[in-house]
């Protein structure tokens, strides 16, 4: 006769045997996490974020971590006496507005590098400024000068590369430079992993967000869409489906799958360790866009 103490141990060990088939594909592979949102406030959540991020590396993949940090250049804004401004979702920013960004983003970096050092992780805190890793032009906004925001036009995975060579965990806030002035530019988070997930050939490009994932309509949580290809977030966007700030984000993810990132997940990160459930469950959460089944 099982006992409940020995249902639990089983339940663990099934728990195992169900994520060993994602261990040994993904084993030795890129995965780029975009960290934001709710994640990023609360520091219950985002230390198990970490402690994911801690599991992904000791199983043998490759994390790169790309954070934003709006909520707090947003907060720190108001301590200097400045109002946010944002056209179609970009933060207006000016020359003072990018030197607060930087000083945050900074902060951020650091801090996220402190708590990997805390469970025994080697990380190592950049930007997009580093090595030429982000260069960027100035981005308009439905022809707006919105100031020093950046659009991608190439990233340089070298450094990276040798950060990865070398078992380090790339931690990377979005700061690029400009392709004609050197100018430093602010960049949208979600379009830096995009772009870094694109120039280091990554396995998979993971949203940490504070949305559940895409529905067939967005009223009814019943309607979450698991799995979907290309082709079909591309029907979603074409027929209205998705619209508001997941319409970017969808963008985004087709945009990097068509230059070589294998699959996007975009998942809900104030569900503790949901990086975790949507790596190794067959189930998963959130919504995934694959290219072919993974099984």
């Amino acid at each position: 006769m099982i006992n409940d103490s020995m249902e639990v141990t089983l339940a663990k060990a099934q728990t195992l045997i169900e994520a060993l088939p994602y261990i040994q594909k993904f084993s030795g592979k890129k995965i780029v996490v975009k960290y934001g949102g709710s994640a990023m406030v609360d520091e219950n959540l985002k230390y198990n974020v970490i402690k994911d991020v801690a599991l992904l590396k000791l199983v043998g993949m490759q994390p790169i971590i790309v954070h934003g940090g709006g909520k707090e250049i947003s907060s720190w804004m108001k301590k200097f006496g400045k109002e946010s401004e944002f056209i179609n979702g970009l933060r207006v920013t000016d020359e003072e507005t990018l030197d607060i960004a930087e000083m945050v983003l900074s902060k951020v970096n650091k801090s996220l590098v402190s708590l990997m050092d805390q469970i025994g992780l080697k990380a190592v805190g950049i930007s997009g400024k580093d090595s030429g890793l982000l260069k960027v032009q100035k981005k308009y906004s439905d022809g707006k000068d919105i100031g020093y925001v950046g659009e991608v036009v190439s990233a340089d995975s070298s450094i990276l590369d040798t950060l990865l060579e070398n078992d380090f965990i790339p931690v990377i806030a979005p700061i690029g430079m400009g392709v004609e002035d050197y100018h430093g530019y602010n960049i949208n988070a979600d379009d830096a992993a995009c772009a870094i997930a694109t120039a280091v050939n990554a396995e998979k490009l993971v949203f940490l967000t504070d949305i559940e994932g895409v529905f067939m309509d967005p009223e009814d949580k019943s309607t979450l869409v698991s799995e979907m290809t290309i082709a079909e977030a591309q029907q979603f966007i074409d027929n209205g489906v998705v619209g508001g700030g997941m319409l970017p984000k969808l963008n985004n993810c087709i945009e990097a799958m068509k230059n070589g990132v294998s699959r996007v997940h975009m998942l809900d990160g104030r569900l503790e360790h949901s990086l975790l459930l949507e790596c190794f469950t067959q189930k998963g959460i959130g919504t995934a866009i694959l290219k072919e089944p993974l099984f």
